[in-house]
């Protein structure tokens, strides 16, 4: 089943990295989860999914996208206006979300955020909730991107740093560029070295610490190898642990 939607705005981060803001009427969602946008080329429907940038109770729904240069969709996206109309998926879906991460003895002290490129989106959507605030005491989101111009929703990052100063922890990667107070590396290669912790101050650890992971394939798989070397486990709902993953594709 699919709604019509009709973009709000159109957010150009550089020239591939842009967000769309869609008036649509979808139902209630969780932060963290995604739709589907899709539109009918040849003949044949193609959708694809997007996380939601924005929090529950907005009223308008949001996502952050790359546009691929030989892309079925992407493009056609990146070259929608305000005004113009896009298919979308009513419901929302996905279980990267902070309901997944036990409560109480096993919850921890410490949350983390690792995501690389566009998966930063469910990341956001959750950091503008409660959710995150009420029950850890630190927050920490390490965003990895190839290009400072990559860096996408600094100003919202930035406002978060002077709401929650004492509890908001922000870790920029750029692997490719020089950035004001950004490290260089891999995610995978700064959790091997302890560079993350040591840029963060926090120590990542089973008693403390749930880390969620969002990014490409390579980044999540090596990322949790080191995760796991340290102690921490996969979380499922039949084995509570510290790990909490989503593939971005």
């Amino acid at each position: 089943m699919w709604i019509n939607g009709t973009v709000l705005k159109r957010i150009d981060w550089n020239n591939k990295l842009f967000s769309l803001r869609i008036k649509a009427d979808i139902e209630p969602f969780t932060a963290g989860q995604f739709i589907k946008l899709s539109q009918m080329r040849d003949g044949k429907r193609v959708a694809r999914a997007y996380s939601l940038v924005n929090p529950p109770g907005s009223d308008y729904v949001e996502v952050l996208a790359v546009a691929v240069e030989d892309g079925q969709l992407s493009p056609d996206l990146q070259s929608l206006i305000p005004g113009d109309t896009i298919e979308i998926t009513p419901k929302a879906s996905g279980f990267m979300t902070l309901d997944e991460i036990p409560h109480g003895a096993l919850q921890g002290k410490h949350l983390w955020f690792l995501s690389t490129g566009t998966a930063v989106g469910p990341f956001i959507s959750m950091l503008a909730t409660s959710e995150p605030w009420e029950r850890f005491e630190k927050v920490v989101l390490v965003y990895g991107v190839r290009l400072a111009e990559d860096l996408a929703y600094l100003d919202t990052i930035k406002h978060l740093q002077t709401s929650y100063p004492q509890q908001f922890v922000f870790v920029p990667i750029v692997t490719r560029e020089a950035f004001p107070d950004a490290l260089s590396c891999r995610i995978p290669d700064g959790l091997s070295h302890g560079l993350i912790e040591q840029k963060a101050g926090l120590e990542i650890s089973v008693d403390h610490s749930q880390v969620m992971i969002c990014g490409n394939p390579g980044m999540i798989s090596d990322a949790q190898a080191v995760l796991i070397e340290k102690g921490l486990s996969k979380n499922l709902r039949r084995a509570p642990g510290q790990i909490t993953v989503e593939k971005y594709w």
